[in-house]
């Protein structure tokens, strides 16, 4: 049986930012880093919503995965209702990265680009996938990861809490083992040093209360451009007799941010919305751009048409009807070689073919052909509407758009 024989935590503010709006939470066998962003101090607000609700304890019913699940879903709908209900605070949003412990296994469950590692006989592993601009192309192998790490949109974010109403989570659970060491970091960590470094940090130094600040000081050193926050914990193996204990008795804390504010509970309505443009690196309102599944083409298909008597004029009609099918279906064919540039319905830059309109009955007169992983709110606003205005273009050119839009290269 496996239960925590140690933890450490702290969040730093880094040297380039004025506050903090990374949380952290530490009460064995449940670990959580947040990273919150949004204007007005929305950030630290949604982040400490994040640790307000783990501190209310996980469900009694179902597996580890799906308590973690379930409780970032209702931190997830509280911030939400809140940057609803206050314009000061539309758009914001936190990420958040959770781990439970039990007898043989770790569960984790993530949201963002916050990060879990897990150190297993001095080979360092990531546990989770940022839900992240650039690491959505290095997966589509449109970057690689060295291209990646010096993308100038490599702070946006594809999926958080907040921005919606729902939000998908990723769990997965791991089979643990005595001596193990996990940690969890917000990417203020992760965006100033690499993993490469990180390992040699936690394989080199004794302690896990050194180890935590060697490499808050690395990230510092690096720059310190966002605020770092390092959980660490390690397991150990307790015998059968042991079997019944519990956890660690210790409360733990969470993190004090240094230099920052205490979070403070909502007040009454007071960024603009995230969509509309970044602030500071780092800080650019997260919007959900994961590939959607396209849109069901309509079904051409009719029901038979019954036998009439004729009435009058019926030829006239039936003449009318032929000489219009031809033209709609000369327009169509026509529509095939052209394509334009413009969003999908959750505003995520896309390549669509054929005409920017709507025929008759709502009939749309073009098909989307590709899906990037840029969301609008990425583009510079000065730029965006002229980038994103449906002119009608070749392929080649169309494609040509979408490719420097997915690179960063349009400014």
């Amino acid at each position: 049986m496996l239960r925590v024989a140690d933890h450490f935590e702290r969040s730093d503010t880094g040297r380039q930012r004025s506050s903090n709006e990374d949380r952290a939470f530490a009460r064995p066998p449940l670990f959580v880093v947040a990273d919150g962003m949004g204007g007005a101090r929305a950030g630290e607000v949604a982040s400490g919503i994040v640790v307000e609700v783990f501190e209310e304890g996980l469900p009694d019913q179902g597996s580890d995965e799906e308590r973690l699940s379930e409780r970032i879903a209702e931190a997830n709908r509280r911030i939400h209702e809140l940057a609803q209900a206050d314009v000061d605070r539309a758009g914001m949003g936190t990420t958040v990265t959770a781990a439970s412990v039990d007898a043989s296994a770790i569960a984790v469950a993530h949201v963002g680009d916050s990060r879990a590692y897990r150190l297993r006989s001095d080979e360092l592993e990531r546990l989770t996938e940022d839900h992240s601009l650039v690491a959505e192309l290095v997966r589509r192998g449109k970057l690689t990861e060295e291209e990646a790490e010096d993308h100038p949109q490599r702070s946006v974010i594809t999926r958080a809490l907040g921005p919606e109403g729902v939000v998908e989570v990723e769990t997965r659970t791991y089979p643990a083992r005595a001596n193990d060491v996990y940690l969890l970091c917000s990417d203020g960590l992760t965006s100033m040093i690499g993993e490469g470094r990180i390992g040699e940090l936690l394989r080199a130094t004794p302690g896990l209360a050194d180890v935590g600040h060697a490499l808050i000081e690395a990230a510092n050193e690096a720059g310190g451009r966002d605020n770092i926050t390092v959980v660490l914990f390690r397991l150990e193996e307790v015998g059968d007799g042991a079997a019944g204990a519990e956890q660690p008795t210790s409360v733990g804390r969470v993190a004090a941010p240094t230099e920052a504010a205490p979070v403070t509970a909502p007040v009454a309505p007071t960024e603009a919305e995230a969509r509309a443009a970044p602030t500071e690196p780092g800080t650019q309102g997260p919007r959900r751009t994961a590939p959607l599944p396209p849109r069901p083409a309509a079904d051409p298909e009719g029901k038979p048409r019954r036998r009439r008597r004729r009435i009058p004029g019926l030829r006239a009609a039936l003449a009318i009807l032929l000489v219009a099918t031809v033209v709609l279906g000369g327009a169509w064919i026509a529509s095939r070689g052209v394509y334009f540039v413009g969003t999908d319905d959750r505003g995520v830059v896309a390549m669509y073919r054929g005409l920017p309109y709507d025929g008759p009955g709502g009939f749309e007169l073009y098909e989307r052909v590709y899906t990037s992983g840029v969301p609008a709110t990425a583009l510079p606003a000065r730029r965006r509407d002229g980038l994103l205005d449906h002119r009608l273009r070749s392929r080649d050119d169309a494609e040509d758009l979408v490719r420097k839009l997915e690179l960063g290269q349009v400014e």
